[in-house]
């Protein structure tokens, strides 16, 4: 199953940075990214994704990314490649950034979509693991 999560998301790489979309090859942020790869292991989403801005959460403080995916993923203990990765991308902040765990180990990498640079496999060096503020696992089929 972690296998199927990981060539999944790497399915992804290349695919340009598009707020709100989730589409394979033509657009797609962090959240379009984790709704693909969910698709490609059960078909359809659990539920609509409504509209948000770049600053949603935010305003309020609500932790509206670790909320979903502790309705719809399992919290995962240990890392693991395929595991879902919400970041929290500045001490104190809401958690903004999702990721799925390609690589463990000394060569740890995860797969994202990052703005400006679209879905891509980045090193999980010290400074992202800093931001980690969860992790998850997609349910087992």
């Amino acid at each position: 199953m972690r296998a199927d999560v990981v060539a999944a998301a790497r399915g992804w790489l290349g695919t340009p940075y598009v707020h709100q979309a989730s589409s394979l090859g033509a657009g797609s942020n962090c959240l379009g990214l984790i709704r693909g790869v969910w698709r490609a292991l059960y078909g359809a989403e659990p539920l609509v994704v409504p509209a948000y801005t770049p600053d949603w959460g935010e305003v309020g403080g609500e932790e509206l990314l670790l909320a979903g995916a502790q309705r719809f993923l399992e919290q995962s203990v240990h890392e693991q490649a395929g595991d879902v990765l919400v970041f929290a991308m500045r001490s104190g902040a809401v958690a903004k950034h999702l990721a799925i765990q390609a690589e463990t180990g000394p060569e740890a990498s995860f797969v994202h979509a990052y703005e400006r640079h679209g879905v891509v496999e980045s090193p999980l060096t010290g400074p992202w693991r800093a931001k980690i503020a969860g992790r998850f696992a997609f349910p087992r089929l």
